[in-house]
């Protein structure tokens, strides 16, 4: 899988090299941030791969191309909002957008029909030539509908069009979005495999356009020609021997042969039920569907048709992720395929059905914390479908600051969950952690504690988790609001009252500024006001649970 990083890489320098080159003086690139960037290709991360390719890419823009960058994805983890042009359209931006992409954070969700609409009112679409340049590797899960924004921009824009990048999808997700780039005039590039990818850029997109030919001197009227046959390419695809035809998510990728049998130039790829009139001569094709591929040389002969069959030996495997027997499929599970002859799997969420080779297929289900994996035999031709348990419970963590009062709300929220078992030095496992009011975890069944912070207080609740119980953990804090004010001061600290052995007193919080408000334990302190001139002024205080205390210390 080393080659489909490089595969990427030339990819996205090609369509640089033509689009942003020949078709287009104002470009906004929109890199897909979401959380699934994350999963790996031969080890590295596919984010890796996209922010080096872009570097590369970005080296040989000419300087007064202006060039936007656009991210999604990349703030907060559930919005489907989270869409920002991070690099305004400009020349000689190539070093702010390599510095902006190395700094995305990738969490978020795949709002992709939203954000190709605002790039493309960014660039004025509807009064200037507009090109938007969208790299994605999932498909829109924000309820857009990219195959009708394609059809809007290009009815109502001057000159629109949207060029994709499918990062590591199958062709049957190719499929899904190709319509975006279709719709608009535009290409869709598979980055599934290194050779197809570039020599497909090199056919339909870095090769330029033929000059005009001469027109030709006025010659007798040929003879007429013998009817030929409306197709002499008509191939058929089963999953297995003496099955019905595969016309639906499969792909056919068309190649010129070599002297020696292998893949030439790429002469199409296409999609479904396929006829064609081929010239004549030696092809290589690959015909797809899921992750089943198979490869055949079939030869064009003139006057004949071609009706060659090709037979992938897979079968469909369905995976319904759940938490426990019986409850609702979880649509953010992760379910990892390694199927027969993958080098990499990849990642799907939800309910997930695939095409695959027959074999085991080795299964993994990923809900929270709570880990399955299943081997399952699949035969060519067959459906199998299955529910795979990943085994957990569901707790939401609340803090309040007395038991039945108040629930804590504000940013100073956090909460990890630790195994309850020691270890031998005294320490605990981290199992995982969340910040804000309302954290959900998942969980596999098993002793837990609680830790919860609320600004300076901190307290620790064990619970239980079992399969498939629901539960509401409240974490009473003993704790109050401490709101303190100091006029001219430039740092507030606040103390313990009780001095240890030494005399010295334990600070349990600071802030450069003139007020200062936390939520503490309950119990007295001593607050300290520093001034620039390193005079000083102290108060105390008590907090009491569940309360607001205020002091002014001046």
């Amino acid at each position: 899988m080393v080659g489909l990083s490089r595969s990427i890489a030339a990819a996205i320098l090609l369509l640089s090299m033509t689009t942003f080159g020949f078709a287009a003086n104002r470009v906004i690139i929109i890199l897909d941030a979401s959380g699934s960037m994350w999963a790996q290709i031969d080890g590295k991360p596919k984010l890796e791969i996209a922010r080096e390719s872009l570097r590369t890419v970005l080296q040989s823009v000419p300087a007064d191309d202006e060039i936007g960058f656009m991210a999604y994805g990349h703030r907060q983890k559930g919005s489907c909002d989270d869409i920002q042009l991070i690099v305004p359209p400009q020349a000689g931006s190539a070093s702010a957008i390599t510095d902006a992409a190395d700094s995305l954070k990738f969490l978020g969700k795949t709002p992709l029909t939203a954000a190709v609409k605002q790039a493309a009112e960014a660039l004025r679409y509807t009064e200037d030539k507009a090109t938007v340049v969208l790299i994605t590797d999932g498909l829109e899960t924000c309820g857009g509908d990219p195959c009708a924004l394609g059809k809007e921009l290009k009815a109502s824009g001057v000159d629109f069009t949207a060029d994709v990048v499918g990062f590591g999808l199958t062709a049957d997700e190719g499929k899904q979005i190709a319509c975006l780039a279709e719709n608009t005039g535009g290409k869709y590039i598979q980055a599934s495999d290194e050779k197809a990818l570039q020599e497909a850029l090199v056919e339909t997109v870095a090769a330029p356009a033929p000059a005009p030919a001469p027109e030709p001197a006025p010659a007798p009227a040929p003879a007429p020609e013998p009817a030929k046959p409306e197709f002499n390419f008509m191939p058929t695809a089963v999953l297995a021997d003496g099955g019905d035809p595969v016309t639906d998510g499969n792909a056919w990728e068309v190649y010129k042969a070599k002297s020696d049998g292998t893949r030439g130039d790429n002469v199409t790829t296409e999609y479904g039920a396929y006829k064609a009139n081929l010239e004549p001569g030696d092809y290589v094709i690959v015909a797809r569907d899921g992750e089943a591929k198979v490869e055949q040389k079939v030869k064009i002969e003139a006057g004949q048709v071609a009706k060659p069959l090709f037979t992938l030996n897979a079968g469909t495997l369905i995976i319904h992720p759940r938490p426990s027997a019986g409850a609702d499929v979880v649509d953010g599970a992760a379910v990892v395929i390694d199927y027969p002859g993958a080098d990499n799997p990849a990642t799907y969420y939800g309910t997930t059905k695939i095409v695959l080779p027959a074999g085991d297929e080795k299964v993994t289900v990923t809900i929270g914390q709570g880990v399955a994996c299943e081997t399952i035999p699949l035969a060519a031709g067959k459906t199998v479908e299955k529910d795979i348990i990943a085994g957990v419970g569901h707790v939401v963590a609340n803090a309040y600051y007395t038991a039945g009062g108040d629930k804590a709300d504000g940013s100073g929220i956090g909460f990890r969950v630790v195994k309850a078992k020691m270890k031998i030095d005294g320490t605990r496992d981290e199992v995982t952690y969340a910040y804000g009011p309302d954290s959900k975890f998942d969980l596999p069944p098993g002793d837990y504690v609680l830790i919860a912070t609320v600004d300076l207080a901190v307290v620790e609740q064990p619970f239980n988790v079992k399969v498939g119980e629901f539960q509401d953990v409240k974490v009473a804090m003993n704790a109050g609001v401490l709101a303190i004010t100091a006029p001219g001061a430039s740092k507030i600290e606040i103390f313990e009252t009780k001095k240890d052995i030494n005399g010295n007193r334990k600070s349990l919080g600071y802030a450069y500024d003139q007020k200062y408000q936390a939520a503490i334990p309950a119990g007295d302190y001593a607050v300290v006001s520093e001034k620039s001139d390193n005079s000083s002024k102290e108060g105390t205080v008590t907090v009491k649970a569940g309360e607001r205390a205020e002091l002014t210390v001046q």
